[in-house]
């Protein structure tokens, strides 16, 4: 990884757009800083689409495309996607939605029986795609019970993603790159190589990496944590909120000397 500093103007130029995960990117420890949400404000004054990129429920990013400077985002770790003013878009049909919930409430009391110690995420009830056990939000799940509970999902045929403070599991086949891709070619009308190109992606944890592989601008915040198989191009000196604002004024500023 090279600091971010060595990001050239060129490359900052030649963005549309940033993607952007919330927990321990946007948000420090599930909270929102002025200087991170000023932040926001900067990205857009210097010609930047903004999309949120999380595990996240969808609500929460359709609330954010209607209160915050963004042109929506994906959640679910790409299982739910949000465009302009808070509209979702299920790329399944109702009766298949169903199929999966019914599968997933049956995976998820299998997982409970077997590990009885884990405990939903409060955000749970707000899921569509996916259901989350709280690993490291309000209480921490040892790395290796994570890998066992991780096996035991997969052996069932579940997706899995893990982030800096859940697990989440579900049967939608999507990562956060895909829906991403799929986000931007429904609102921009690009297609995966200009998707991959010419936006950057900023997150911290596990389950960015397939955006730290998919996309060519990558940065993770300088709390960047796990064992990503794919670590970002560059990383900033601060953590969380602060990263985001550093990349913000970086961006801005490489953006300008073009002027």
């Amino acid at each position: 990884m090279k600091p971010l500093a060595a990001l050239t103007p060129a490359e900052a130029r030649a963005l549309r757009g940033v993607l952007f995960d919330l927990d321990d990117t946007l948000l420090d420890h599930g909270k929102l800083t002025e200087g991170a949400y000023s932040a926001l404000f900067r990205l857009r004054e210097a010609g930047l689409e903004l999309y949120a990129v999380t595990g996240r429920p969808s609500a929460w990013v359709r609330l954010m495309a209607r209160l915050f400077p963004v042109n929506g985002g994906v959640g679910e770790n790409g299982g739910g996607l949000v465009g302009p003013g808070g509209k979702v878009v299920d790329a399944v049909s109702t009766s298949e939605r169903a199929a999966r919930s019914a599968r997933l409430a049956t995976l998820v009391a299998e997982v409970r029986c077997a590990f009885a110690e884990l405990e939903p995420a409060d955000d749970a009830s707000e899921r569509v795609t996916d259901f989350t056990f709280d690993i490291g939000e309000h209480r921490r799940v040892p790395p290796e019970r994570v890998a066992e509970v991780s096996a035991f999902a997969r052996a069932r045929g579940a997706t899995v993603h893990v982030s800096s403070v859940h697990l989440h599991v579900g049967f939608d086949a999507v990562d956060k790159a895909s829906g991403s891709v799929r986000l931007l070619r429904m609102l921009t009308g690009v297609d995966p190589s200009t998707a991959t190109t010419r936006y950057a992606f900023v997150g911290d944890s596990e389950n960015d990496v397939a955006c730290f592989g998919a996309f060519r601008t990558t940065i993770g915040v300088a709390n960047l944590r796990g064992r990503p198989t794919l670590a970002p191009r560059f990383l900033t000196t601060a953590p969380r909120g602060e990263g985001f604002a550093e990349l913000a004024r970086v961006l801005g500023a490489l953006r300008a000397s073009a002027e």
